[in-house]
């Protein structure tokens, strides 16, 4: 008699949460090393940042579902809020 085996189905990390972390992480970075301050670098930093969301984005559609496509908006929101309170704060990471 044979024992039936299961096999345990694991998707892996979304790429939605891959590229929220991945958002978070690199404008930390960039914070860190423009001093906190928005120069030329950081507005380039983040252009590119910027392209990397929407090929990103564009390459994985069918997977951002209206769930997924809600939590990076708000992730983008919730970045640019902190923008603006290091800047009127005055404080770098």
């Amino acid at each position: 008699m044979e024992v039936p085996t299961f096999k345990r189905k694991h998707y892996g990390t979304p790429q939605s949460t891959i590229l929220i972390i991945a958002n978070y992480v690199v404008f930390g970075v960039i914070l860190s090393i423009s001093g906190g301050k928005a120069n030329w670098f950081f507005w380039i930093a983040i252009l590119l940042l910027a392209f990397y969301n929407f090929f990103n984005i564009r390459k994985d559609r069918e997977e951002y579902t209206k769930a997924r496509i809600i939590a990076y908006v708000i992730s983008i929101v919730i970045m640019v809020a902190m923008f603006f309170v290091f800047k009127i704060k005055g404080q770098t990471l």
